[in-house]
């Protein structure tokens, strides 16, 4: 018979965790380093190859020449990235403010939705290639067109998110707000727009980086400055590692402009994701 003193048994660690011995501490950790290590691998595959390879500068140039080629023509490249941010935000903080406004039209008002929603996928549907010579007919060669094409290539996003997100309302709870004594207006601003804005926030992050795809689009059609620009003239020249180094400098200010928003999602819509978040950790 066991005496009475002995001390109860410690609890069985689950195998699962027991078994966990995550490299960089915590899922999170590992979260954070993953992109970078992606990244890392990706050049230096890059740079392998090209070596390996011997492939001409030309044809596809090595991370290490696009670097050198960046170090050489760096107070042109930022003087040309400068004009190149500030085209794609303008544009784009104009492309947020109609956008928000026409999304939230369309997705509280049947009539508005029927009469704009078909004009509005015509329109996003002629490539702005094409549109882009008309400004420049309209507005002449320089930073307008640029604007105004980076408007138009993300407007589209943004207002199909928050009309979506307003006009999937369950019905059962605009009944309920009514009997309560709410008008439209109101279920739309204190229910329906709180409700669009993880979709708004989605969408910024969509828009941003097709942003720079307009601002670019429009210098390399006609502009005296930018990437678009530079890229042009540097192909002219057959400077690949140049032209690439303007790539490379382009794709580095949309992800600062996506983390940016995401940040903005995270402390304004956090409240949509923290189930998601609280999943992923008692998964850990």
């Amino acid at each position: 018979m066991a005496s009475m003193d002995t001390a109860p048994a410690a609890p069985a660690i689950p195998a699962r965790r027991a078994r966990r011995t995550p490299i960089f501490g915590s899922r999170r950790n590992l979260e954070r380093a993953l992109p970078w290590m992606v990244v890392i691998g990706i050049f230096l595959f890059w740079e392998v190859t090209v070596r390996v390879f011997s492939i001409p500068d030309f044809i596809l140039p090595s991370p290490t020449a696009i670097w050198e080629s960046y170090l050489r023509w760096q107070p042109a490249i930022l003087d040309n990235a400068g004009q190149t941010l500030f085209t794609t935000v303008f544009g784009f903080a104009i492309a947020i403010v109609f956008g928000l406004a026409l999304g939230v039209a369309i997705g509280s008002s049947t009539l508005v939705y029927n009469g704009l929603y078909p004009i509005l996928i015509g329109f996003n549907a002629i490539p702005k290639v094409a549109v882009v010579p008309i400004l420049i007919i309209w507005f002449g060669i320089g930073t307008v067109p640029a604007v105004i094409t980076a408007f138009l290539i993300s407007f589209f996003p943004i207002v199909v998110n928050v009309a979506t997100g307003i006009a999937t309302v369950e019905p059962e709870l605009r009944d309920v707000l009514r009997a309560l004594g709410a008008k439209s207006r109101d279920i739309v601003l204190k229910v329906g727009l709180p409700r669009a804005m993880p979709y708004f926030f989605a969408s910024l992050k969509v828009a941003i980086t097709v942003a720079f795809v307009g601002s670019i689009l429009a210098e390399t059609i006609g502009s005296n400055k930018g990437i678009g620009k530079l890229m042009v003239v540097a192909s002219s020249r057959f400077d690949t590692p140049l032209v690439f180094a303007g790539l490379l400098v382009t794709a580095f200010m949309g992800v600062a402009m996506y983390v940016i928003a995401n940040w903005f999602e995270t402390r304004m819509t956090g409240w949509a994701t923290r189930g998601m978040t609280q999943n992923q950790q008692a998964g850990m």
